[in-house]
């Protein structure tokens, strides 16, 4: 017991010089750029449906859903990235103008017309001017910290009924819930809700690029084919309403290059927060604490 009381004092200290770096920023060409703000998804089990493509007998099938339990937080912008926020990078040439484009960006505004390349531009500058680590979530992160928010684009078709008339209507049926809005124009902040665990706007009129590489399996083959390197790969899981594969240097969803269904409205994205090794020591200390405390007080 001696020595967890100094361990758990160093967990607290730890902790506290985590959460005073994050409130730091930092200058790089002559830019200040403050830090987004962002929601703390907290540990929690819930259901995730693989964003692969399945395939058994030559027929698409429903990936499999299965039950996960995340057993650390994880920081997302609260927000998507804003017209004004990617112009900054612009500014700096370090990205290159959204092909939406705005004459007068707006701090309130999603951008939009942007492509899964030009997101890990931002992210790189970002990382780049506030000395955290920023990245592009992957599908499985999107869909813990959306929560409800997050769909889920099964079928329902048994996998081994063979009748492809009731794939065709089954797949009729959703492509006609996925229409267009009836506006698709990007709108200001808190226009489309808040989910469960406080992320805004997900799942409105604007699709956000994840780094998950859209990956097919036919369940036939002696092997699955390996998991492919978001590096090599050139079409990308974006989420909104719905999943959708799209190459990743697509700006425009409308003007093709979507795989297969109903085109997003507009392609944004919001980023994750990586912690540091500093952070990443508190937080295990944090949790060690409470487990302990939480043990005490059983006994």
């Amino acid at each position: 017991m001696s020595i967890l009381i100094p361990l758990a004092i160093l967990g607290l200290l730890s902790g506290a010089l985590a959460e005073k770096a994050g409130l730091l920023s930092f200058e790089g060409q002559g830019l200040a750029v403050v830090s987004p703000e962002v929601v703390t998804i907290a540990p929690h089990a819930f259901e995730y449906r693989d964003a692969t493509e399945y395939f058994r007998n030559g027929l698409a099938i429903d990936a499999p859903k299965r039950q996960e339990a995340v057993m650390v937080p994880l920081d997302v912008m609260k927000y998507q990235v804003t017209q004004a926020e990617y112009e900054r990078c612009v500014s700096d040439a370090a990205c290159v103008p959204s092909e939406a484009g705005a004459t007068l960006p707006n701090d309130s505004i999603p951008v939009t017309g942007v492509s899964y390349d030009d997101a890990l531009r931002y992210a790189a500058w970002l990382s780049h001017h506030t000395g955290q680590e920023w990245t592009l979530p992957t599908d499985f992160e999107l869909a813990y910290a959306a929560a409800d928010r997050f769909p889920d684009d099964a079928l329902g078709i048994d996998p081994d009924d063979r009748n492809p008339a009731k794939r065709w209507l089954a797949d009729y049926e959703r492509e006609a819930r996925r229409a267009a809005s009836v506006d698709p124009r990007p709108q200001p902040k808190g226009s489309f809700g808040i989910s469960q665990t406080g992320l805004v706007d997900f799942a409105g009129n604007i699709w956000e690029w994840t780094s998950t590489c859209n990956r097919r399996v036919d369940l036939d083959k002696a092997k699955a084919d390996e998991d492919l390197d978001p590096s090599s790969c050139g079409v990308m899981i974006a989420a909104g309403r719905h999943r959708s594969p799209m190459n990743s240097f697509v700006r425009n969803p409308k003007g093709g290059g979507c795989s297969v269904g109903a085109p997003p409205d507009n392609l944004g994205f919001r980023l994750v927060r990586r912690p540091s090794l500093l952070e990443s020591i508190a937080n295990f200390f944090r949790r060690a604490t409470a487990q302990l405390l939480a043990t005490i007080i059983k006994t």
